[in-house]
């Protein structure tokens, strides 16, 4: 009997296997147009009418926590329950739509039916109060046709998820990951879920370079991930008094490239942060591979790394010290982040590194770097960056003077954004914002969004140059109606 169990178990996943339509096809659209109107426009707002229309009249619903239900049943616990005073408590289905799949059923070369699997999450609010996450569960409905239409006759919820810090139900499959790492070309993938400005939670995908699976503590390179921590530091010293934030810094350092130009005594650290120096991202890309001003400091907005070498210089001379030694002492340390570092020393755990590769799977060659980088390179873990960002929410790493100077835009960037002092900021609407910054360099893509109002932020560290290719899915996964919002700038 087992035995037999077995094999109509492996039959019927191979039908379903190979039932599985494509996301173009009329019917997988036709189910996703149904199940927004019974719930985006049903069960989002209340409409009862809208249940009643789609759920057959034989509907039976089975919850892994509430038991049984009949159509009759289901309608009078909505009307007595999520329904009762929706102008005091409403609540929000929200479909995750990369998780759906959609099987045809056919009796006889005819469809009849259709299932639709999938995870979906559910939003609380009270009345003037933020919306806030609920549960996630998975789901399998059974959709037939009745009278030529399409009605809900079976649905099965499962697998229910109230814990904040476990959202992340999409990704609990490993097996499922390693498999669209390797269509994404991604070998390794590191998560990390800010919640009630808290690190709630680190999830590492995918194998090191000695075939192992990932550790989760790996070591990325974090390329311009760089810039927040060295933007911090000079934040730290200018909270400390020690560094005037609209001090000239020619006092302290002159490129010798810029020697003769007098537009070298308007750098100053703010315009330096806020990517207002005028320098291109670096020097090498000019055509002699001199550093020059392409415009007058504080008359515009250009990216450049060279602008944070040229801090660096200026506060190793300033200060008699490496930026790694300052770092040390204002962020690392107090913050135990035992694992971050400018440069690769005696203490890097090398064999925890997360090598680049290429879009063709292809690794580069590792480039251990002894001398601080103000703008690329730093070594760290999801767990070091995220308790990093955390304590910048939180008020723990800054006063709240100097983080209203640092979340205050200073430029206009790209695509309706600003610049403040190290991170760029993201216009959330309705008087929410978020601060973000992204890293990208030969085998490296990583991006980091903190949201200080809602204390929400996430993390993604990738070691390839195809590592773009994921973001999409996670920020809204993982960022909801912000993550859309901030996916919505970024297309436009």
């Amino acid at each position: 009997m087992k035995n037999y169990l077995l094999l109509t178990c492996f039959c019927l996943s191979q039908y379903f296997t190979f039932a599985q339509v494509g996301k173009s096809t009329e019917l997988y659209q036709s189910i996703l147009s149904k199940d927004s109107l019974l719930f985006n426009t049903g069960f989002n707002t209340c409409d009862i009418s809208q249940f009643e229309r789609w759920i057959s009249e034989n509907f039976e619903f089975y919850h892994d926590k509430d038991g049984i239900s009949d159509k009759k049943k289901f309608i009078s616990n909505l009307k007595s329950g999520l329904c009762s005073n929706p102008s005091n408590y409403q609540a929000r289905r929200e479909l995750i739509t990369e998780s759906t799949k959609i099987f045809a059923l056919y009796n006889k070369g005819k469809l009849y039916g259709a299932l639709q699997e999938g995870i979906h999450h559910f939003f609380e609010k009270q009345a003037d109060q933020p919306e806030r996450f609920g549960s996630s569960a998975r789901f399998t409905h059974v959709w037939l046709i009745e009278n030529n239409d399409w009605k809900l006759a079976r649905s099965y919820s499962y697998e229910h998820i109230t814990t904040m810090a476990t959202r992340s139900v999409l990704f609990d499959n490993e097996p499922e990951i390693e498999t669209w790492l390797q269509e994404n070309k991604v070998p390794t993938l590191a998560i990390g879920v800010i919640e009630d400005g808290q690190l709630n939670q680190i999830k590492v995908f995918g194998k090191s370079a000695n075939g192992i699976s990932a550790p989760y503590n790996t070591i990325f390179n974090v390329a311009s991930l760089t810039k927040p921590v060295t933007a911090m530091v000079a934040m730290k010293l200018v909270e400390q008094g020690k560094l005037g934030l609209d001090e000239p810094l020619y006092k302290y350092w002159i490129d010798p490239d810029i020697a003769k130009d007098p537009n070298n005594k308007k750098l100053t650290t703010r315009l330096i942060l806020s990517h207002q120096t005028g320098f291109a991202n670096w020097r090498w890309l000019n055509k002699d591979e001199k550093l020059r001003f392409d415009f007058e400091p504080g008359k515009g907005y250009q990216y450049s790394g060279e602008g944070y070498e040229y801090l660096r210089k200026a506060l190793e001379n300033k200060f008699r010290k490496s930026l790694q030694r300052l770092a040390e002492e204002l962020i690392f340390h107090p913050l135990k982040m035992n694992d971050t570092r400018y440069t690769w020393d005696k203490n890097m755990d090398s064999s925890r590194y997360a090598t680049g590769y290429d879009d063709k799977g292809k690794a580069y060659t590792t480039g251990k770097y002894t001398t601080p980088n103000a703008a690329d390179d730093l070594l760290t873990t999801i767990g070091d960056y995220g308790n990093f960002l955390v304590s910048i929410m939180n008020g723990t790493l800054l006063s709240e003077k100097a983080f209203k100077e640092m979340a205050t835009p200073q430029t206009a960037s790209v695509k309706g954004k600003h610049f403040g002092l190290g991170f760029e900021i993201y216009d959330m609407e309705n008087g929410e914002y978020a601060l973000a910054h992204g890293g990208a360099d030969v085998g490296v893509r990583a991006i980091v969004f903190i949201l200080p109002k809602t204390k929400q932020g996430l993390l993604i560290f990738t070691n390839s140059d195809t590592g773009v290719n994921v973001y999409e899915i996670l920020i809204k996964h993982y960022l909801g109606k912000y993550g859309q919002r901030i996916i919505d700038i970024e297309t436009k």
